[in-house]
């Protein structure tokens, strides 16, 4: 108590001296991180970047901790505060360099642009696992590393699953340094397509919601339910209750497309090939409209499909027939906006 006593009365002394009281280290509670990584394990040999184009990878730790692996693709020639960056958001379990992330990569950083291809935390096994609000930290994470090593130009792209999650970021993000948005094979509506066309069936979907969140109540949101879940691929899948509810669910999914992108105050540009067998057509002009509707802040929003003479299929979801296109569709619109 006699040093407590000491040391405030020489803080009033101080004070009334007019002299500054002592400075205090500040604590940091949370924080993000980026490193340097080995060329992972697995990654495939044959990627590699075009000439005149670089390929790093990068550790980055969100404000959580969660680790977020990424593909760094550069021009080795103009300043980061020069060049755009494209920040790349994978579909459902998939990572960063699976199709189209890999396409992107090396065609967009052969035209002067960098690309940072992220592995979220739904990413290969962990798919149907996640919390659609927590996938915001992993973008997060990224749009502050790309900062950090000095872009001043970001531009967002997610493909299927990763759609919705960069329109939830840039609906909730203005930063002025975010300049656009990219949504490719983007669905409209996952929780009213999951009831009406990858389950259709009543019975089935209501016992998916129920169980979902009686486990929610029950603390057990971050296991799996007990009945599988009707899938794109045909297929019947393990899926969480807290993906369910929060990506699946129309009593509490926010996984709605039609929502958020009236609220993304950037422009947009949607990219489908005309082969998706998982995205059907009607889906993006559903987004249009809405990002056409009375008092939406998207200053333009552009639609382009790209021609594909083949049947519909799942490979096509991921324009592995028509790479060069979607580049060329990519570039394109950003070259118009001086990205």
């Amino acid at each position: 108590m006699r040093h407590r006593g000491t040391l405030l009365a020489g803080l009033l002394l101080a004070l009334s001296l007019g002299a500054a009281p002592p400075a205090r280290a500040e604590t940091v509670v949370a924080s993000i991180g980026y490193d340097e990584a080995a060329r992972p394990v697995g990654f495939p040999e044959a990627i590699q970047p075009v000439d005149g184009a670089a390929l790093r990878f990068l550790s980055i730790r969100a404000i959580d901790g969660n680790r977020v692996d990424g593909a760094l693709w550069t021009p080795r020639s103009g300043a980061p505060a020069e060049t755009t960056l494209v920040v790349v958001v994978h579909g459902s379990g998939a990572n960063f360099v699976r199709p189209p992330a890999d396409a992107l990569g090396r065609g967009l950083s052969a035209g002067g642009r960098a690309v940072l291809s992220i592995s979220t935390r739904q990413q290969n096994e962990r798919i149907n696992t996640d919390n659609f609000f927590d996938i915001r930290r992993d973008i997060e994470a990224a749009v502050a590393t790309g900062r950090a090593l000095g872009y001043r130009r970001i531009v967002l792209s997610g493909h299927s699953l990763g759609n919705i999650q960069v329109q939830f970021y840039a609906a909730a993000d203005w930063s002025p340094d975010i300049r656009g948005v990219v949504l490719l094979a983007p669905f409209a509506n996952l929780p009213w397509k999951t009831r009406t066309i990858l389950m259709a069936d009543e019975d089935a979907y209501r016992e998916l919601n129920a169980a979902a969140r009686a486990m929610l109540r029950d603390g057990r949101a971050a296991e799996r339910l007990p009945a599988p879940m009707g899938y794109y691929t045909g297929e019947r899948v393990p899926v969480t209750a807290q993906h369910f509810l929060t990506y699946r669910s129309d009593a509490s999914s926010v996984a709605d497309g039609t929502f958020w992108i009236r609220r993304v105050p950037r422009p947009i540009l949607l990219v489908r090939d005309a082969a998706d067998g998982v995205i059907q057509p009607f889906e993006p002009h559903m987004l249009l409209a809405a990002a056409h509707a009375e008092g939406a802040l998207p200053p333009e929003v552009r639609y382009v499909p790209l021609p594909n003479p083949r049947a519909p299929s799942l490979a096509a979801h991921s324009f592995v027939d028509t790479p060069d296109a979607l580049v060329a569709a990519v570039s394109g619109w950003l070259r118009e906006r001086g990205l």
